[in-house]
């Protein structure tokens, strides 16, 4: 438009005001921030339009160091940038010896300044010529000749686009952005240099989120997806030539001319492979830019990225892996990208890179294993992939040993994978790790890693090998640490040597057993003493000595503490009820009658109840506390209760408790007898009736709505047993062939009697000893005494 007005008007007027000089903040440069304003005059010399805009322009000094001489350089610089007034040669003067002494960066610090996605700068097709933005329409031009001219014009392009301060001008240029996007789509097959040029140049638009509009716009993202599967096709491709081509040299050796043209495939193989991971490497930079948009990531998906990046895994160049690992870092956050990553086994390929030389790109695959560790699947395939010993080496590095040790983590956490760990001999490095710490706090990382490594039986004797329980336990004890001692509560889980070894810290255990210690490191002392079901230990006397009867039983009360602290008492009453002056002790103290009503007040929670049942269980076999539980409690009655519990596990235990009782009293065994009878004969009556009510028949008592059992006992049903059905005739006499059988010992029509009578009485006991069967007769007296042949 200013051109179109400038040609119609007399002339154009350009004036440069405000020119303010400062140094660049990290290179030997000085930086002109200036202000053009453009002024189109009509024929009488008025102004007819007027712009005005900031610009900036960057003097490098390269020649610059420690002996240069400021003076002559500052007039040098005045005189060939025709921006800077004379008058300002002073001030260039004084800026020039500031940047002359300024202390340079480190080059680490440097490095770290580098954006993650900068991975590694690209120089283009070398050039002699070097760009200047006036001279951006010459370089446009050159985009609609042969080639050669159109990868000289994006060359020249990508230079000016390098410079961040040249984007935004770039940007309103359309033209230029326009013809890049059209020779892109049009000539990517006929040259890699010009694609990856031109791509590179979108690449530097998509570094700066106000730029993604313009990427999008033209389109770049979706034609970087179809470049990136050719260019993997072609791979392919170029793998299966030369795999022919080995294989006939190799079936004929002594052919020369195969060999040479297998070499030269070969060659032509390496110089196309670099250009193609080029590419790559810079069109999955632009990717990974754009996808900070979740609604471009999700097309992105779409189209394949997470098996088009899994499938790159498999190349061997560190800049172009480090790229691919961290798109699929930023990608596995989502859950069906996870699940993409799991179906294309990406664990396996990641598998080989850990450990690697390349520092960031280690540091990367951890963090994206990290991230896929959280399922439950690939957990499994990195276990099967061999990739613990991997992580246990990388502990010894302390730039990856966090990573590693949370990797670590999650994989502990399955059971089936703990064992793996033994054979590894990271558990020795662990517990130095561990020492090491002294009185200082311990990484939660470390720490939780070796709780998992407790709970394994193998791994918990590697861990108590030499001094190691005792220097847990001092540390434990001396720092109130509860993480510790939850590691030693799994550790006195096992049975075997590593339980015996914790005889000699019964004593420094209960005696952190205090109202004044915090509840939850008293809750793993509990724990940990509860597992210490050892034969040899003398529990009396740790209960007497620690006075811990008088604790247990004012914990007990509930609401008196929290829910775990109770349940971890019932534990601890659980583990000592087992000798038997202990279980008296206990018995004496009333802790019999509190755990009845905690039962009451907890009996919505298995794990409660399932607990006192077992410390009942426990205490039926004593005499002491046998009696006191039958006597002088309602124990009996809720066991019976239990007995028929939703939960297997208490039903369970219920059973073993009553079997016991049953054994040492004849009258509750008759009982418990009847109730497992009522209630198996009460599930089929009921099966029965639910069955008439789906058959539609109605019911027995329609006025009240009762069953066709009625509102008595579902067994006292004397209809069931004595009903004359089969035995009387039409006429009211016994039926003959029902008489006849009976007396030759037959069953009699229905079959029913005698085979109830086998069922109740046992054959070895005398007629005269058998006891009344459960329906209140004797199966042995006759039936029939005032038999009578009158009708009823």
């Amino acid at each position: 438009m200013d051109n179109m007005q400038a040609g119609n008007a007399p002339y154009f007027k350009r004036r440069v005001k405000g020119c303010n000089l400062d140094v660049h903040p990290t290179e030997s440069a000085l930086v002109i921030q200036y202000e053009v304003e453009a002024t189109i005059l009509g024929e009488l010399g008025d102004p007819m339009v007027g712009e005005r805009k900031e610009c900036q322009k960057i003097i490098r000094l390269k020649s610059l160091n420690a002996h240069t001489d400021t003076s002559s350089l500052a007039l040098k610089v005045v005189e060939e940038c025709r921006l800077i007034h004379p008058s300002k040669l002073s001030e260039v003067e004084q800026l020039l010896f500031y940047l002359k002494n300024r202390k340079v960066p480190d080059d680490n610090q440097e490095q770290q300044r580098v954006l993650p996605r900068d991975f590694t700068p690209y120089a283009g097709v070398e050039l002699n010529e070097e760009a200047n933005i006036t001279s951006i329409d010459e370089y446009v031009e050159l985009l609609y000749e042969g080639i050669q001219e159109k990868i000289k014009g994006a060359t020249l392009i990508f230079q000016l686009a390098c410079n961040p301060n040249n984007l935004e001008e770039l940007n309103n240029n359309e033209a230029a952005l326009g013809a890049l996007a059209r020779v892109l789509r049009e000539d990517w097959k006929q040259s890699v240099d010009l694609a990856t040029t031109i791509i590179y140049i979108f690449f530097c638009f998509s570094s700066f989120s106000h730029f993604h509009g313009l990427v999008t716009h033209f389109k770049i993202g979706a034609l970087c997806m179809n470049i990136i599967e050719h260019e993997l096709k072609r791979y392919d491709l170029w793998q299966d030539e030369l795999q022919k081509k080995r294989k006939a040299y190799e079936e004929f050796t002594d052919n020369q001319n195969l060999k040479k043209e297998h070499d030269k495939s070969f060659r032509k193989y390496q110089s196309l492979l670099i250009k193609q991971e080029q590419f790559l490497r810079v069109a999955l930079c632009l990717l990974l830019n754009l996808a900070e948009d979740t609604r471009t990531e999700l097309k992105m998906r779409n189209k394949n990225i997470v098996n088009i990046l899994v499938k790159i895994l498999d190349r061997e160049d560190e800049e172009l892996l480090l790229v691919v690992i961290s798109f699929l870092k930023k990608l596995s956050i989502f859950l069906e990208n996870k699940n993409d990553m799991a179906e294309a086994l990406a664990v396996e390929k990641l598998a080989r890179l850990v450990p690697c030389e390349h520092e960031e790109l280690l540091s990367t695959t951890l963090r994206l294993l990290l991230n896929l560790s959280f399922d439950t699947l690939l957990r499994s395939q990195m276990a099967q992939t061999g990739l613990i010993p991997k992580l246990c080496s990388l502990l010894a590095d302390e730039g990856q040993r966090q990573l590693s040790m949370c990797i670590l983590y999650h994989i502990s956490m399955d059971d089936r994978f703990k064992s793996m760990f033994a054979d590894t001999g990271c558990i020795p490095q662990l517990m130095k790790m561990m020492f090491s710490c002294g009185d200082a706090k311990m990484d939660v990382e470390l720490i939780s890693l070796c709780i998992n490594l407790a709970a394994n039986k193998n791994n918990a004797q590697i861990l108590c090998e030499g001094n190691s329980l005792r220097m847990l336990m001092k540390r434990a004890v001396k720092l109130k640490d509860v993480l510790v001692m939850k590691m030693i509560r799994n550790l006195s889980q096992h049975n075997g040597p590593t339980k015996s070894l914790f005889l000699d810290h019964v004593g420094d255990l209960a005696a952190q057993i205090r109202n004044d210690e915090a509840e939850e490191f008293v809750i793993e002392c509990l724990g940990t003493l509860a597992n210490l079901n050892i034969p040899d230990l003398d529990w009396a006397m740790v209960l007497k000595e620690y006075n811990l009867v008088h604790y247990l039983k004012d914990r007990l009360k509930p609401g008196s503490a929290e829910d775990d602290l109770i349940l971890e008492v019932v534990n601890m009453i659980g583990t000592v009820s087992m000798d038997d002056s202990c279980a008296a002790m206990l018995a004496k103290s009333g802790i019999i009658p509190a755990l009845i009503e905690l039962l009451n007040a907890q009996q919505e929670d298995d794990e409660f109840v399932c607990q006192i049942v077992y410390v009942f269980y426990q205490m039926v076999f004593h005499k002491a506390t046998r009696d006191v539980i039958m006597g002088d409690t309602q124990a009996p009655a809720y066991l019976i209760d239990l007995m028929h519990d939703n939960n297997a596990e208490i039903r369970k235990v219920c059973d073993n408790t009553l079997d016991i009782i049953a054994e040492y009293y004849e009258e509750w065994g008759k009982k418990i007898q009847m109730e497992k009878f009522r209630w198996y004969n009460s599930q089929w009556l009921e099966m029965v009736e639910s069955q008439m009510d789906e058959a539609g028949d109605p019911f027995l008592y329609e006025k009240e709505r009762e069953s066709f059992i009625g509102n008595g006992d579902i067994l006292d049903r004397p209809d069931l047993l004595y009903s004359t059905e089969g035995l009387m005739g039409a006429d009211g006499t016994i039926s003959p062939e029902f008489y006849t059988d009976f007396q030759s010992g037959g069953q009699g029509r229905t079959g029913f009697l005698n085979s109830l009578s086998d069922q109740f009485v046992p054959s070895a006991q005398a007629p005269g000893d058998r006891p009344v069967s459960t329906y209140g007769c004797h199966p042995d007296e006759q039936f029939f005494y005032n038999y009578t042949t009158t009708s009823r």
